[in-house]
């Protein structure tokens, strides 16, 4: 069995940009050399209208047992990522716990997403801002399978409570509640350093044409960047044509 990066590459409408595919390649790069799998999701199991793909995706062990692929761990990776090419092997500091890394974003938006979820959903149980992760980096295993099925459930059963308050407050859609359930569901959680999922990276001054971010970490999450339409396809690429050469298809 191998480890497994799980990335998704859904065409939504027909939208998708160059960054996507430096995403993918990074990965297929840094899967090669660390003797892993990767694992690209392109097909919706569901419309649009009736679960948004941050929570398709955790029917991912679903997905990698419907086509006989076998796995110790498994790295659920959002698509605007990019990994450096000597990043460590993440894998092996998990110590077979659900890991990820704390959110260095906009701490005004987390902690709004955490009272409104708090007070209209989880009946005024709160959660600790500082041990609040981002869900684009999850690291999970067999052990998790009960864990992200309880999810799909609460997910299921709460929908149109979910999409009032992700509409109402603007406050995302399946990544706070990850963390309320994490703590409620008493989930052992590793916490990797800000390297292994550098977000927000303009606020902190590290997006620049000197690419200063790829020099102090190793996953650089292309997150918080203004005009993203337009900017985040071009970081991407001039990320990856910088850390691989000039992009291919391959």
């Amino acid at each position: 069995m191998k480890n497994v990066v799980f990335i998704p590459n859904v065409n939504i409408d027909n939208v998708q940009h160059i960054g996507y595919q430096c995403s993918i390649n990074s990965w297929k790069h840094w899967c090669k050399k660390n003797n892993c799998e990767l694992f690209i999701w392109e097909d919706l199991i569901f419309p649009m209208e009736e679960m948004k793909v941050t929570w398709q995706r955790y029917y991912v062990f679903d997905m990698l047992e419907a086509n006989n692929i076998e796995y110790d761990q498994i790295l659920m990776v959002d698509a605007d990522m990019i990994v450096h090419p000597d990043c460590p092997n993440f894998f092996n500091d998990t110590n077979n716990k659900f890991t990820s890394v704390h959110d260095y974003g906009v701490y005004e938006w987390i902690l709004r997403s955490i009272e409104n979820y708090s007070k209209h959903v989880f009946n005024g149980h709160m959660i600790d801002f500082w041990k609040y992760i981002n869900g684009g980096f999850q690291i999970v295993n067999k052990n998790h399978k009960d864990f992200y099925k309880k999810i799909l459930e609460f997910y299921n059963t709460n929908k149109d409570l979910l999409l009032q308050v992700q509409q109402s407050y603007g406050v995302g859609t399946d990544q706070t509640v990850l963390n309320f359930l994490l703590e409620l569901e008493n989930i052992d959680v590793k916490l990797l350093p800000y390297e292994y999922n550098m977000g927000n990276m303009p606020a902190k001054e590290i997006l620049d044409d000197e690419l200063t971010f790829t020099k102090i970490g190793y996953i650089y999450h292309f997150n918080g960047i203004p005009d993203k339409e337009k900017s985040v396809p071009f970081w991407m690429k001039k990320t990856y044509d910088h850390l691989f050469g000039q992009l291919t298809k391959n």
